[in-house]
C-alpha cells in the first residue's frame, strides 16, 4: 500500500477560481478525453476494471464490472446517471468536490459515457443545494462552448448531451432505483429488482448509475494508467478517496488519501481531537454504518478491514464524538432522520422506524426499563433484511452497534432518570468567550 497522501481529486481546490474551465484546463483538465477517444470503448472499460476502482457511493461495487453489465446488443439508448443526491448525515464529500472543481466530474462523465456508449448523461443533484446546481450548470455550459460536450466532441465522432437535474429533496433518492423514479418525474420510491438498471433502468433502457466520486476518479485513471491507480490503497481496495472528518476534531474537513489509511493518522492530520477531550465513538461511513470505538483507531480504512471490524466503510463520512456526547441522544437524532425520510413503501421501514423512535425517545428520557433494550434489538431484527431497500437496514445499524458498545450508558439513563449528559458540553464550537 502507498502511505503517501496523494491529492488527485482535491489537487486543484486551492487554485484561484478552481471551478472555472480556464483554471481547470491550466492544470491539464480534459486531457483524458483525447486519450480515451483514441481507445475503443471496451478498452476504457477494461482500464477501469484493471485499476480496481470500486464504487465510492458506499457499496464498493467494482465500477468497471458494473459498466460491463450493459448489454450492448440492446437497441435502446444507453444512459449514464451520476448520483449526486448526497444527503446522509455526516456525508459531505461530493458537494465540496462539485463546488470546488465541477469540471473534474464533467470530464469523468464524458469519458464514462463514451465507455458505455451513452449519448445522454444526467447528473442528479439534491435540490436543496442550489449553489451547487448553479455551479454545475455553468460548468456544463462552459464545456459545451469549448467543444467538450455536444456533437462530434474533439472531432472523435462521439456525441454526448449532459443534463443537470435537480431532485426534490428526498433522501431515499440516494437509492439508485428511487433516483430513477425521481428522474422520470415520479415519487421517489425504490423499484423491485430484477430487472436491474443495467438491463432496464432510466426509461426502461440500459443504465449505469455511479456516485460523483466514482465518475470523477475516471479521468486520472485514463491519464495515468490503471496500474498507477492500483498502486495506491490496499490489495482489494485500490486507489484514493476523500475522507470527510466532522464533529469533535480540531480541523474538520476533507482529507484525500489512499484507502487503508487509519483514523488515527487522519486525526493527526486534522490536528487531533478538540483540546482537552478524547474520542468516544465514531462512524466510518456515515450515520447508516455501525458505530466504532477508540479500539478501532488503527483499523485500515478499506472495505475489507472495516467490514471485519463489524462496520462498513460506506462513504467515508467519519463523524467523531468525544466523551461529552450522549450516544443515546446521537442515535435518537439519526433515527428521527430515518423515520422522517422513509418513503413509506414497505411496512418494516415505515412502521419500524416510527417504533424505533418511540422506544429510543423513552429511553433517552430515562423512562421504561432494561427490557426496552431487548425490545429495541427485536425491532431492529424485524427491520434488518426485511425492508424493501437499504434505508431500513441503515436505520438499525447505529442502534444495534451502540447497544453493543454502550449498553451501560443506556442503563445509566434509567438509573439517572434522564440523560446524564449536558447537551451544551458536546457543542463542537463553543460561543466566543466561553470555555470548551
Amino acid at each position: 500500500m502507498s502511505d503517501t497522501l496523494t491529492p488527485v481529486l482535491t489537487d486543484n481546490w486551492d487554485t484561484e477560481r478552481a471551478w472555472t474551465l480556464a483554471s481547470y484546463e491550466e492544470r491539464g483538465g480534459y486531457a483524458a478525453l483525447d486519450k480515451a477517444f483514441a481507445m475503443a470503448p471496451d478498452d476504457v472499460i477494461n482500464a477501469v476494471k484493471e485499476s480496481g476502482l470500486r464504487g465510492r457511493g458506499g457499496a464498493g461495487f467494482p465500477t468497471g464490472m458494473k459498466w460491463g453489465f450493459i448489454p450492448q446488443d440492446n437497441p435502446k439508448p444507453k444512459y449514464l446517471v451520476v448520483n449526486a443526491d448526497e444527503s446522509e448525515p455526516g456525508t459531505c464529500k461530493d458537494i465540496p468536490l462539485m463546488m470546488a472543481s465541477p469540471h473534474t466530474l464533467v470530464e469523468g462523465v464524458i469519458v464514462s459515457s463514451y465507455a458505455i456508449r451513452a449519448n445522454t448523461a444526467f447528473i442528479y443533484v439534491r435540490g436543496e443545494v442550489l449553489h451547487v446546481i448553479r455551479r454545475l450548470q455553468r460548468a456544463v455550459q462552459e464545456a459545451y462552448l469549448a467543444g467538450h460536450l455536444g456533437k462530434n466532441i474533439h472531432g472523435s465522432g462521439y456525441d454526448l448531451d449532459l443534463i443537470v437535474h435537480a431532485g426534490a429533496g428526498a433522501y431515499i433518492c440516494g437509492e439508485e432505483t428511487a433516483l430513477l423514479e425521481g428522474l422520470e418525474g415520479r415519487r421517489g420510491q425504490p423499484r423491485l429488482r430484477p430487472p436491474f438498471p443495467a438491463v432496464a433502468g432510466l426509461y426502461a433502457s440500459p443504465t449505469v448509475i455511479n456516485n460523483v466520486e466514482s465518475i470523477a476518479s475516471v479521468p486520472s485513471i485514463i491519464v495515468n494508467g490503471p496500474s498507477w491507480f492500483a498502486g495506491m490503497g490496499t490489495e482489494k481496495s485500490n486507489g484514493y478517496g476523500i475522507f470527510s472528518l466532522s464533529g469533535h476534531v480540531s480541523t474538520p474537513g476533507q482529507y484525500e488519501a489512499p484507502l487503508g489509511i487509519t483514523l488515527r493518522e487522519l486525526i493527526d492530520l486534522a490536528g487531533g481531537m478538540r483540546e482537552g477531550h478524547e474520542l468516544k465513538f465514531w462512524t466510518p461511513g456515515g450515520s447508516s454504518t455501525p458505530l466504532l470505538t477508540p479500539e478501532h483507531l488503527d483499523v485500515p480504512l478499506d472495505f475489507e478491514s472495516v467490514g471485519a471490524a463489524g462496520s462498513m466503510l460506506g462513504t467515508r463520512a467519519l463523524q467523531l464524538f468525544d466523551e461529552t456526547t450522549c450516544v443515546v441522544r446521537a442515535v435518537l437524532r439519526w433515527t428521527e432522520f430515518y423515520k422522517h425520510e422513509s418513503c413509506g413503501k414497505c411496512t418494516p421501514c415505515r412502521e419500524g422506524t416510527w417504533w424505533l423512535v418511540q422506544t429510543l425517545a423513552k429511553l433517552e428520557k430515562g423512562e421504561g426499563s432494561e427490557a426496552d433494550l431487548d425490545l429495541l434489538l427485536d425491532q431492529c431484527d424485524n427491520i434488518l433484511g426485511r425492508s424493501f431497500c437499504a434505508l431500513g437496514d441503515g436505520a438499525t445499524s447505529p442502534i444495534s452497534s451502540s447497544i453493543q458498545h454502550f449498553r451501560d450508558e443506556y442503563l445509566a439513563h434509567l438509573t439517572h432518570g434522564g440523560c446524564p449528559f449536558d447537551p451544551a458540553a458536546s457543542t463542537a464550537f463553543s460561543p466566543v468567550g466561553a470555555e470548551a
